[in-house]
């Protein structure tokens, strides 16, 4: 977890410009405000070597312009400064989406030749006729041509794509009705036919159509690759020790046997085996524990893990493509590829509707020139048809009541990324809840006071640390209004404590057998020579709002489930606490997936929340996956719904609106299906003028989005 920024109440939100052609590109995870940013370019651009640097905040990056800088100098200036910062391998990351941007300037094209275009076809179907209705059609069509041509194209070519591969899909009969509709509008145009022409309707339904699709569109734009994330937050290099000579190399150019430098604050860039040296590590990325694991000589260290205290030597084991971290990747990739197979309503009501349209259209034509023997007259219907029943509506029906309802969950601090979340957090039954960081605050703190002298005495030689029970104990001290005593010639030993001398005599804090007992459940033994040990034992705090949701979850009918990584004492603790159905302990991020897979294999669909890196596998593989904000950037990416704000009461909050949405969203496709019932027979039958169908389609979109914006319960 990362703390609050006290600034963010008041700062605004800047963006930046990058510099031209950044040397380095570092990932800033704590950064939330103007403070942040002025703080961090300031730092830098104060370096030797440093031309330029400008933070980007959205996406928590600064891009530093200083060919002759390191990033490790980079890094350690803004560890100085209090910013955490991790290098970023951009190129891993892939393109960034333009799609929105295109969508929208497409729309706007439509947009506006639409309305000349309607402007200009007042005065024909007020009966303009001969040269004036001639000279009409021919500037609509220099309006409407390249407008078409230029705005449909996202429907040409899914309507290739498709045709190429010998299949059908929705955009087949909108691309053969668009072009239909011009063709015998140009030949109005150029005198060819008598047929009124039909440029309004076909620039209409280009109009509405990529309305749909914007708006289809903007629920996946705030998604991100986790997979991407999590490669390019890898170490990307790494110190290798050629005898007492060391090698900056690239992390991926190691092989097993080989021998490389860690220092405090350094990623593991492989795994591996440590052959000298001791050090506290933070193994949260891969395990979920949430207090630092001593490690030693003979003890293995894996890809992601992140070294505390002491220096290491670590014999390579595994590198590149083989490491821990690598595998996580890959198996978030894996699931993140099959969820997008996940087809929402509205996909699999096009399946049915793209063949039926077109053997409407057809047998309409056919019908009309058999029996009138009039090419152009059974054109205009068959037209008459395509155009009638191309479904704006149906194509509105569910991102309409997407675009509302995530919007709702916004303003509640709520962010759906995903196109299928509604749809998946609909059909949830279980909750499954990830422990530290997420039910919990992540910060340890007291279960038990001891005495007085014994916590002055732990709070005197907690001073020397930065390790998180230190600092919960010295927070326990400040709370009952105890000083630490003075401790003399205090030193922290990586891996064990803190010890120093207390009137002569020698006192220790830290880790069991050390400094305490050789066996028991506390957290850490205070030590005072000549004295028992005392032990110090820790408990997580639950979020204030963590009890209230679990009560309503159970309230409404779903099943609860507590996923985590800390041992077994601590997460029984919690599940008894909340009331949680059932509890996992020590499971590593493969075991999460394996369990919530034995979960769906059972017909369950389980909803994961979780905030850390050891989650995102969970995330990704769950029916859907959920991430308070102040999780980890590749934990939010994996995730359906990000937690802005107010906490895990929006954890059934937004199960809530994603039921009613799910039924507003059914609801409109009846609507679009009523719709074509009735319109369907009437321009069949020829009733349905070119107007009067841009008219009727037009106002099929209008019906489903009223009902779309009507108020949520």
């Amino acid at each position: 977890m990362t703390a609050a920024c006290p600034a963010c109440a008041t700062a605004p939100f800047p963006e930046r410009s990058t510099p031209a052609e950044p040397s380095h590109v570092l990932h800033l995870p704590d950064i939330h405000c103007a403070l942040c940013i002025a703080s961090v370019e300031s730092t830098l651009n104060a370096l030797p070597h440093v031309q330029a640097s400008r933070v980007n905040l959205t996406r928590k990056r600064v891009f530093v312009t200083a060919p002759g800088a390191t990033v490790a100098s980079l890094i350690e200036a803004l560890a100085k400064a209090g910013h955490r910062a991790e290098r970023l391998d951009t190129g891993r990351l892939g393109p960034e989406d333009t799609t929105r941007r295109e969508l929208l300037t497409r729309i706007g094209v439509a947009g506006f030749a639409m309305m000349n275009v309607m402007l200009l076809s007042v005065a024909v179907w007020s009966g303009a006729t001969g040269v004036t209705g001639q000279v009409f059609h021919l500037v609509s069509a220099a309006i409407a041509i390249p407008a078409v041509t230029y705005s449909a194209q996202p429907f040409f070519a899914s309507a290739w794509s498709a045709l190429s591969a010998r299949r059908l899909n929705m955009d087949v009969p909108i691309s053969l009705a668009i072009i239909l509709a011009c063709a015998a509008s140009m030949a109005s145009a150029f005198g060819f036919s008598d047929r009124a022409g039909w440029f309004d309707a076909a620039l209409a339904l280009t109009f509405f159509l990529l309305v749909g699709r914007y708006l289809e569109h903007a629920g996946r734009a705030a998604a991100r690759s986790a997979a991407a994330d999590l490669a390019a937050l890898e170490a990307p290099q790494a110190v290798r020790l050629d005898g007492e000579h060391e090698t900056i190399v690239a992390a991926e150019s190691l092989a097993p046997g080989d021998l490389i430098r860690i220092r405090p604050g350094d990623r593991m860039p492989a795994d591996g085996t440590i052959i000298d040296g001791r050090s506290d590590m933070d193994r949260s990325a891969l395990t979920g524990e949430s207090l630092p694991e001593a490690a030693g000589i003979g003890d293995t260290v894996t890809s992601g893990e992140t070294c505390l205290t002491g220096l290491l030597t670590v014999r390579v084991d595994r590198a590149g493509r083989d490491t821990a971290l690598a595998r996580m990747a890959e198996l978030v990739a894996t699931a993140e590829s099959q969820r997008t197979r996940y087809a929402g309503i509205a996909d699999r009501a096009a399946r049915i509707y793209a063949p039926l349209v077109h053997v409407l259209g057809a047998a309409t034509f056919l019908g009309w020139l058999g029996l009138t023997g009039d090419f152009w007259r059974s054109l205009d219907v068959g037209i008459s048809v395509l155009v009638i029943t191309c479904p704006c509506a149906l194509g509105l029906a569910v991102p309409a009541v997407s675009t509302v309802a995530t919007a709702r969950l916004f303003r509640g601090g709520i962010l759906v990324k995903s196109d299928t979340a509604l749809e998946r957090l609909s059909e949830i039954d279980t909750v499954a809840f990830d422990k530290t960081g997420t039910l919990t605050t992540g910060t340890p703190a007291l279960a038990e006071l001891p005495d007085d002298r014994a916590l002055a005495i732990a709070a005197g030689l907690a001073q020397a640390s930065k390790h998180p029970l230190s600092r919960a104990i010295l927070a326990a001290a400040e709370a009952r209004g105890i000083a630490p005593a003075t401790i003399d010639d205090t030193a922290e030993r990586p891996g064990y404590g803190v010890e120093g001398l207390l009137d002569n005599r020698r006192v220790r804090l830290g880790r069991e057998g050390w400094a305490g007992e050789s066996s028991g459940d506390a957290s850490a033994w205070l030590s005072i020579e000549g004295e028992p040990p005392v032990p110090f034992r820790t408990r997580e705090t639950l979020r204030p709002e963590a009890q209230g949701a679990i009560d309503t979850l159970h309230r409404t009918g779903y099943a609860t489930a507590l996923l985590s990584g800390d041992g077994a004492q601590a997460v029984s603790e919690i599940a008894a606490r909340t009331g949680i159905d059932a509890a996992e302990a020590r499971l590593s991020p493969t075991d999460k997936v394996d369990w919530l897979d034995r979960r769906a294999g059972e017909g369950r669909h389980v909803l994961m929340v979780g905030d850390g890196l050891n989650d995102t596998g969970g995330l990704a593989s769950a029916h859907a996956g959920m991430s308070p904000g102040s999780a980890l950037d590749a934990a939010r990416s994996a995730a359906d719904v990000i937690l802005l704000s107010g906490g895990l009461d929006g954890v059934p909050r937004t199960l809530a609106t994603a039921r009613t949405a799910m039924a507003r969203m059914r609801q409109n496709i009846a609507l679009a299906a009523l719709y074509n019932v009735v319109s369907v027979p009437l321009a069949m039958a020829g009733f349905a003028t070119p107007f009067a169908a841009a008219i009727a389609m037009s106002l099929s979109s209008i019906t489903v989005t009223l009902n779309a914006v009507r108020r949520f319960r």
